[in-house]
């Protein structure tokens, strides 16, 4: 009696499956000198954003409001101007801090001896001591067995 795989036995079947699932050689080019290396650091960088002006124009109504309160003649206007500056300033600061940004910088200790050193928008995947190849000219990196 034939179990189900016809003329082909499920020895053949299975070999063939293995084949299907081996790496192919080509898949993974070499490393170099140059394209290949190991990770020194890895540190995230924060820049603040840029300002529009509306957290400066609001901090300045808010703080001369503020500073409207305290007092009366001209020591009144003194600290209406002062709140006015000090809630300029504030209001540009926090409009700053929340439109921050972050990249991350990674230095790679090539196997020719240099450093290349390379900035990601995303966190990369690797650590330092992981040994990495660089893919598209630095823009990607793999991790590398060995």
């Amino acid at each position: 009696m034939m179990c189900g795989f016809g003329r082909f036995g499920s020895a053949t079947l299975a070999a063939a499956a293995l084949l299907m699932l081996a790496p192919v050689a080509a898949a993974q080019p070499k490393c170099s000198s140059t394209t290949c290396g190991v990770v020194q650091n890895v540190q995230q960088v924060a820049k603040k954003g840029n300002a529009s002006g509306v957290g400066l124009v609001g901090g300045a109504v808010l703080g001369g409001v503020l500073g409207h309160q305290i007092g009366s003649g001209r020591g009144n206007t003194a600290a209406t101007i002062i709140g006015a500056g000090a809630g300029a300033y504030a209001g540009n600061e926090v409009e700053k801090n929340v439109k921050k940004t972050y990249s991350w910088n990674v230095a790679i200790r090539m196997d020719n001896g240099a450093t290349r050193y390379l900035s990601f928008s995303n966190p990369p995947q690797v650590h330092p001591g992981e040994r990495v190849r660089l893919i598209d000219g630095g823009r990607r990196l793999a991790l590398v067995s060995g």
